[in-house]
């Protein structure tokens, strides 16, 4: 009897030795170390729009910095200016949340044109368009569309200059090869299309709904703003979308943005629809007076917002286009559109 205690014990020292090395053997499981805070996107330049992407997705590609850009210096009296490289913005965007546009196929790379046939790229763009054009503190050029142009002449590494004319006159001073490009929020309708060529578009204008922080919607469907009062822009696009879609809402028209804007504040309607990008600067302006917020996402039928906007030359001018396409896409790729594009909209449009 003894002598089977004894070797009882000595199997079950046996088995406490084994599993005592089985801990110090299995491998540790690995720590889930937690997403650090998304980056604060930078604020937009304070003017707001007057007037003025297909869901939008974030550019995950890490920005790369941009390559030397040559300037040009404009014979006495013109008026056109020398584009030159921006202050690079820290790839710290990467981690945002916000919505950004893409256009972009990663799945569809442009082949690389020849560079060597593009010299020099004579930019037209507008006057007073904010925040995509306007006039900067220093006299030049300044806005998104500009910004976006700088970037693409880094590109490109090509000599590059930027004049600014009124809207109305830019297709006729670019027939008349006063330039080579209009990058001026110009939208390809068939009209205009008739008389120039654009390239992919590298942004859109959708539509959103607004109300108040207290009645704010994750999701917008015509069901659910049955009965509701949603205010727009009487005889606008959006108007007309809201006609054909949201038939059970009780639409009230509004002869412009300031009163469709007050009522919303005021109460006297639950939404208004619109353009979100001038939206996007309401919302985040003093003017709002922090009483609104997007409800749902956004709407981007073309039939009614459009195809978005792209760049312009002149008929038959391949070669430019083409060589524009190609760098608009590096210029996604590397990261460096989601950072301008949350420089400018600090309250994403999407």
């Amino acid at each position: 009897m003894a002598a089977l205690r004894i070797e009882g014990i000595l199997v079950k020292l046996v088995l406490a030795a084994g599993l005592l090395l089985a801990g110090f053997w299995t491998p540790a499981l690995a720590q889930t170390v937690p997403p650090a805070a998304p980056a604060q996107a930078r604020p937009g330049q304070p003017p707001s729009p007057q007037t003025p992407p297909v869901q939008a997705q974030p550019n995950q590609v890490p920005p790369a910095s941009a390559g030397s850009e040559s300037q040009v210096q404009p014979p006495s009296g013109a008026e056109e200016r020398p584009l030159t490289p921006g202050v690079a913005v820290p790839p710290a965007q990467a981690t945002t949340t916000q919505a950004v546009p893409g256009f972009w196929d990663p799945r569809r790379r442009p082949e690389r044109p020849d560079l060597s046939r593009i010299t020099v790229i004579r930019f037209l763009t507008e006057t007073d368009y904010p925040p995509f054009n306007f006039t900067g503190p220093d006299g030049n050029p300044a806005g998104f569309n500009v910004d976006f142009a700088r970037l693409l002449c880094a590109e490109i590494k090509v000599t590059c200059t930027i004049q600014m004319r009124r809207f109305e006159t830019l297709l006729d001073s670019l027939a008349a090869n006063r330039g080579d490009a209009a990058i001026a929020s110009l939208a390809p309708t068939p009209q205009i299309r008739q008389r120039v060529d654009f390239t992919d578009p590298y942004y859109r204008t959708p539509a959103r709904f607004v109300a108040r922080k207290d009645a704010v919607l994750a999701e917008i469907r015509p069901e659910y703003l049955e009965a509701k009062k949603v205010g727009v822009i009487g005889g606008s696009s959006h108007e007309a979308y809201l006609k054909a879609l949201f038939t059970d809402a009780q639409i009230v028209s509004f002869p412009n943005d300031d009163e469709l804007r007050q009522a919303l504040r005021r109460g006297d309607v639950d939404f208004i629809f619109g353009d979100a990008i001038a939206l996007s600067f309401w919302i985040n302006g003093t003017d709002s007076a922090d009483c609104c917020a997007f409800s749902g996402g956004p709407f981007t039928e073309s039939r009614y917002f459009g195809e978005g906007v792209g760049i312009a030359v002149r008929r038959g001018n391949d070669i430019l286009r083409q060589t524009l396409n190609w760098a608009m896409f590096r210029v996604w790729e590397k990261g460096q559109y989601t950072d301008l594009w949350l420089r400018y909209f600090s309250v994403s449009p999407f």
